[in-house]
């Protein structure tokens, strides 16, 4: 085989591909895996999953907020915080998971490649990095770019202080007045960061109520703190006009509904941009839909039978965790490798301050679905750890069939609902019932044990 041509070529060095050119290199493959020069580990490792995620720990860590529980609502670890004290954990974090997945990455013989990935035909992709261009020959392609934050022709981003989800770490300081545009998951994550850093936070989204998908008593319970926090939500609000007054160094949105809202930045949260537009895919046959989105089989295969993708690129459910899973099953796709489906059963983890955790349908869809069912909460406040970790106001509510008790649903907030939802998932995907965690025995104390608690809650409403 020539040195430029590969069994396999991954455009993308986010979890889709580092699990799919990994998982090619155990099945004895040749692979090369391409990515943007300062971008090893992709949009995940630099700016989404693993920035945002360390910055929320860091406040947890400087404002004090684990502790507050214990020394009143009014205390604070420090007195200012800076954008610094913020970044300087997020770049520790990133060099050091940069350099774990490059060392995995050549531990398993995979070849490294930075530049700018385009296909020059079905089989040839076309790299421009610092010096001159190299073309690679695949036998088989795989698509794993990401996303960008998408952008809006009404919002005037100057990399300021009007600004998208990407650049927030570059901002000067931390405003004391901000407005988010946009309630999903992202908006809400950095929402409520600002929040707990004790910015004013005025939250605006064209949609009548905030994460549609997640348990009502959930979100309200989220809502809850959020106002406690001074957020103020414009829900129902579409944006028609914004801008900046360098004058007064502010900044101001304007709504159909005719109110105005002015601020010290403004951060822009709304959906994000697919990148197969970026890669020239139309001249390997195929057509990305107008968000940049790559179209794909229950396979990953795309249009052209060589070529496949996995991860945010071809959309939902567009989680870090499920992007991995999908890259190794679309190795094992194109090399007749035994490969099992993603699963229908899988967490959702929203790193909001408090945080989220659900798997399983909601009340909501099990009431529309007309299914028998249940409810068990337990309330942090029941639970020594909880009261250790300085938490009394999470909750944990499992939803299960009334005549079967089959376990249907677990949803979480609080303090390491991201870890714990895991406990109910694998009953779940074992078809137990809520009888296995009246029965069991649990650590003492831990957050775990809020699923004896719950189990029993419910199984006393029979």
């Amino acid at each position: 085989m020539a040195d430029n041509a590969f069994d396999l070529i991954v455009i993308g060095s986010g979890p889709a591909g580092q699990k799919a050119a990994i998982c090619a290199a155990k099945l004895r493959k040749r692979v090369a895996l391409v990515d943007r020069i300062p971008m090893m580990g992709g949009v995940c490792v630099h700016t989404g999953t693993i920035p945002s995620k360390s910055i929320r720990e860091a406040i947890f860590e400087l404002t004090g907020l684990a502790v507050r529980a214990f020394y009143g609502s009014n205390y604070r670890g420090r007195n200012e915080i800076s954008m610094q004290d913020l970044s300087f954990r997020v770049q520790s974090i990133v060099a050091r998971e940069t350099d774990v997945i490059r060392a995995q990455l050549k531990r398993n013989g995979v070849s490294i490649f930075q530049g700018t990935a385009n296909f020059v035909d079905p089989h040839a992709i076309e790299i421009q990095g610092d010096g001159d261009k190299i073309v690679l020959q695949g036998k088989n392609i795989l698509i794993a770019c990401g996303t960008r934050p998408a952008h809006s022709p009404e919002i005037p981003f100057d990399g300021k202080r009007i600004i998208d989800t990407d650049h927030l770490a570059s901002m000067e300081g931390l405003p004391r007045e901000m407005i988010v545009v946009g309630a999903g998951v992202v908006g809400l994550e950095y929402a409520s960061f600002l929040a707990a850093l004790g910015a004013e936070v005025t939250l605006v989204d064209q949609r009548p109520a905030i994460l549609d998908f997640v348990d009502r008593e959930i979100v309200e319970a989220l809502a809850y703190h959020l106002r406690q926090w001074g957020t103020v939500f414009r829900l129902g609000e579409k944006v028609t006009r914004a801008g900046a007054d360098p004058q007064r160094d502010r900044v101001f949105v304007e709504l159909e509904s005719g109110k105005k809202i002015i601020a010290d930045a403004l951060l822009y949260a709304v959906g994000r941009q697919a990148n197969g537009d970026l890669l020239r895919a139309e001249a390997a046959g195929l057509q990305p839909d107008p968000r940049g989105k790559i179209i794909v089989n229950e396979r990953y295969q795309t249009a052209v039978s060589h070529i496949y993708a996995a991860g945010d690129v071809i959309g939902f459910p567009a989680l870090a965790s499920t992007s991995m899973q999908q890259g190794r099953i679309a190795s094992c796709n194109m090399f007749g490798a035994p490969a099992e489906h993603l699963p229908e059963l899988f967490p959702y983890g929203i790193y909001t301050i408090p945080e989220i955790s659900m798997v399983g349908p909601t009340e909501e869809q099990l009431t529309a679905s007309k299914v028998p069912y249940e409810v068990g909460i337990a309330k942090y406040a029941e639970l020594a750890k909880s009261m250790m970790l300085g938490d009394e106001s999470g909750m944990l509510k499992l939803l299960f069939d009334r005549n079967t008790l089959k376990l249907l649903g677990v949803h979480v907030i609080g303090q390491r609902a991201t870890e714990i939802v895991h406990i109910g998932q694998a009953v779940m995907y074992y078809n137990g019932s809520i009888e296995y965690f009246r029965d069991t025995v649990f650590n003492y104390p831990t957050l775990a044990e809020a699923y004896k608690v719950a189990a029993l809650d419910g199984l006393n409403k029979l």
